[in-house]
C-alpha cells in the first residue's frame, strides 16, 4: 500500500504534542516525510527525535517531499502557507483557527477548490468520545432552543509561545480556546446560518500588575489581547446560543462544557449526559461506557488521511470553520469592543 507523505510545517508545542505522535501511530497509511520551521535548528532537532529524513527552513522547499501538510504555525501565516500548499498541489490539514479573518478563510476555501486539494481544519473537539457521543444523540434533543457554552480557566493565560501576540495571532482566549467550544456547538446544532453576533471583550484582569497565573509569566504592561468574552448569538432556525470564554476567570474551577436544550430533550457533552421526558418521568442518562480514542489527535489525523485518499469524507468541513471565524470576527467587531 502506497502511504500518504506526511510534512509537518512549524514544530513547536501543537505540533510535538499532538501532530507528529498522532501520525507516528498511524504509520501504516502514512509517513511523516519532511519538517519546516523558521527556526532550522529546532526542526532539524526534531527532525532527529523522531527519525523524520527532511527537515527545511523554508516551507516551499517541503512541498516536492509530500502529499499533505500539517500546518501548526501561528494564526498570521495560516492563510498564507494553506494557499501556497494548495498552488504546489498539496492537501492542507490546518491548526484552528482557520485564519486571521473571515476574508483570509474564503480565500483558504477558493484555493482548496481550484486546486481540487482536501483542506481540513484541526478543531479535534469533535473527534472527542463525548462529543461523537452527543452527535449521535442529537435526534433526541430535536431540534435545539437554548445552547450554552463554557469555555473558562481560571487564571491559566498561556505564558509561553506567542499566544498573548496579537500581531501573530489575532487575538486571546476566545480564537485560542473558545473557538473549539463554538465550533463544537454548532457541529452539534447542525451548522444553522447565525443571524444576529453580540459580544463584549475583556483584558482587565490580565493588565493589573503582581498576576497571579498558573501557567507562567507575561507582560501585563503589553497585554493586549482579550482574556474574557460573552457573547450572545441567533440562529435562523430560532435558537440562541449563550458563550463565554477566559484564561483568566476568577471562578472556582475551570469549565469547559456545551449544554442544548432542544424541544424534546437535552444533554451535555463534558461530561456527556442526556436529559429526557418518558414514561411521565424526568430521566438523566448516564453512559456507562464511551467507544471511541483517549488522543483525539489520532482520528482526527485518520480522518484527514482517508479524506485525502478519497475514502472518507471531512469531519470538519472547511465552510463550517469559516462560519466560526465569521462568528468570532462579529464577535470582536461588536460595537464597544476595543481591543
Amino acid at each position: 500500500m502506497i502511504k500518504l507523505r506526511i510534512g509537518i510545517i512549524g514544530v513547536g508545542g501543537i505540533a510535538q504534542g499532538r501532530h507528529i505522535p498522532a501520525f507516528l501511530q498511524l504509520s501504516d497509511i502514512c509517513e511523516i516525510t519532511a519538517l519546516s520551521d523558521v527556526n532550522i535548528h529546532r526542526a532539524r532537532e526534531t527532525a532527529e527525535k523522531y527519525n523524520i529524513p527532511n527537515a527545511f527552513e523554508d516551507y516551499l522547499d517541503l512541498f516536492p517531499e509530500v502529499d499533505a501538510v500539517c500546518i501548526c504555525t501561528p494564526n498570521k501565516f495560516h492563510a498564507e502557507i494553506t494557499i501556497a500548499a494548495f498552488n504546489a498541489g498539496v492537501h492542507v490539514l490546518c491548526e484552528k483557527p482557520m485564519a486571521l479573518s473571515f476574508e483570509e478563510c474564503e480565500a483558504m476555501v477558493a484555493a482548496s477548490k481550484q486546486a481540487d486539494k482536501v483542506l481540513a481544519i484541526a478543531y479535534h473537539y469533535r473527534f472527542m468520545k463525548e462529543a461523537q457521543a452527543a452527535k449521535k444523540a442529537m435526534d433526541e434533543v430535536g431540534l435545539p432552543l437554548v445552547v450554552r457554552v463554557q469555555a473558562l480557566r481560571r487564571r491559566k493565560v498561556p505564558g509561553w509561545g506567542v499566544f498573548t501576540n496579537k500581531d501573530l495571532q489575532g487575538g486571546g482566549s476566545l480564537i485560542d480556546f473558545g473557538c473549539h467550544l463554538l465550533d463544537l456547538a454548532l457541529w452539534l446544532m447542525g451548522n444553522p446560518k447565525h443571524t444576529a453576533v453580540s459580544g463584549t471583550t475583556y483584558n482587565t484582569l490580565s493588565k493589573q500588575p503582581n498576576q497571579v497565573n498558573q501557567w507562567g509569566r507575561f507582560d501585563h504592561e503589553a497585554f493586549n489581547v482579550d482574556d474574557h468574552v460573552t457573547a450572545y448569538m441567533k440562529f435562523e432556525n430560532g435558537a440562541s446560543m449563550l458563550f463565554e470564554t477566559s484564561w483568566a476567570a476568577n471562578i472556582k474551577d475551570d469549565q469547559a462544557n456545551v449544554s442544548i436544550s432542544g424541544a424534546d430533550g437535552g444533554l451535555s457533552v463534558f461530561p456527556f449526559e442526556l436529559f429526557t421526558t418518558k414514561h411521565g418521568m424526568l430521566l438523566n442518562s448516564e453512559a456507562a461506557w464511551l467507544p471511541g480514542k483517549e488522543d483525539p489527535g489520532v482520528p482526527q489525523a485518520k480522518n484527514f488521511i482517508d479524506a485525502c485518499l478519497g475514502i472518507a469524507e471531512l469531519v470538519v468541513k472547511p465552510e463550517e470553520a469559516l462560519q466560526v471565524s465569521q462568528i468570532i470576527d462579529r464577535i470582536y467587531e461588536s460595537e464597544g469592543n476595543s481591543l
